[in-house]
């Protein structure tokens, strides 16, 4: 573990920072940001803007604890259908259960919108501590996460700079690895099969590394299909027989992820497709859930447990200092390729 960032002392927001840079007096602001008082109209646009440009929330518990914190840590995360999270969750807990803290989840169903309300509620209530999933977030909600005053720890993700600590893998190093292996087993003819990018930042940073290695060794993908939702078996089945059917020349397909990649495979297997002779297959993430597959899927490990065990000690770790004097860790996990029955080994 390195750190990426020096030392320093993180302090919460006040009234009082509000107070100066609304130009109007505490009074006035804890009227406007609690919805009570006689307060004009551009008075309160006026304070509801600075409080928005500081990331200021205010405190739903100030006077009932003297030191203003609760031992809930707030975790956010995208989805909990999606079988990623709920092992993160495994890794977090299994930290958080030797202390006094309690993760407390929000989901924000990869909507930046939805990411700033849920984090909005989350720090009113003044946890120990947050962790977020990916390193992509909306202004608003960045303001919010530096101005928290507490441990902030970004996960999944370490392509790109964090707000405070963060705890991942790369994913341009993961499309590139999975993007070698391919090439290296004799494939050259290859389709890309995913999520609409604009939401799944660290689906798009896999893709993009993917690509770059393909190009690299003068290969270019020669099909692509995008969808938009959950990750269903039914899903991968009907895009990769689109797919094929489209572009009968491909040799090997690489999904976004595992559940997709599964219901690739049953179609292949249905409609006796030789795999992986005919068709080579890789998903991502090493979901556990499809072990029983009759064959065993092509796929990386994402290292889910071990980056919420990490993360939550960061934030274990940094609760105990008196006034969080601490940051800027910067965790980088080594996922690993998986082969199973779908990729040919040479």
């Amino acid at each position: 573990m390195t750190d990426s960032a020096p030392a320093r002392h993180r302090r919460p927001l006040t009234l009082r920072d509000v107070s100066e840079a609304s130009g109007v007096s505490e009074m006035t602001v804890s009227r406007v940001l609690r919805n009570r008082g006689d307060v004009s109209q551009a008075t309160r646009e006026r304070v509801l803007e600075a409080a928005k440009d500081l990331g200021y929330v205010p405190n739903k518990i100030a006077g009932a604890l003297a030191s203003q914190r609760v031992n809930l840590v707030a975790v956010i995360i995208p989805s909990l259908s999606n079988m990623v999270f709920p092992e993160v969750m495994t890794g977090i807990n299994e930290v958080l259960d030797e202390t006094s803290l309690q993760p407390v989840v929000g989901v924000t169903n990869y909507n930046p919108e939805r990411e700033e309300k849920v984090l909005y509620e989350m720090l009113s209530w003044r946890p120990s501590g947050v962790i977020i999933a990916g390193l992509e977030h909306s202004d608003a909600a960045k303001a919010m996460l530096k101005a928290a005053g507490i441990p902030v720890v970004e996960i999944m993700d370490t392509d790109g700079l964090a707000i405070d600590a963060c705890v991942g893998i790369s994913h341009r190093r993961a499309g590139r690895k999975m993007a070698n292996a391919i090439l290296k087993a004799g494939y050259r003819n290859i389709g890309f099969l995913g999520t609409k990018m604009p939401l799944d930042h660290r689906a798009r940073k896999r893709f993009e590394g993917f690509t770059e290695a393909l190009a690299k060794e003068g290969v270019e993908i020669v099909d692509r299909e995008f969808y938009e939702g959950g990750s269903a078996l039914a899903k991968g089945r009907e895009m990769t027989e689109a797919m094929l059917k489209r572009t009968p020349e491909i040799d090997f397909l690489y999904y976004s992820n595992d559940m997709i990649g599964a219901g690739g495979l049953l179609y292949c297997l249905d409609q006796g497709i030789k795999v992986p002779g005919q068709v080579g297959l890789a998903g991502f993430n090493g979901v556990e859930l499809l072990d029983g597959l009759p064959r065993q899927l092509a796929t990386m490990d994402a290292c889910r447990i071990e980056i919420g065990r990490a993360a939550a000690q960061i934030i274990a770790n940094r609760s105990t200092e008196k006034g969080d004097s601490g940051g800027g860790e910067r965790i980088e996990l080594t996922p690993k390729i998986q082969p199973g029955d779908t990729l040919r080994r040479r």
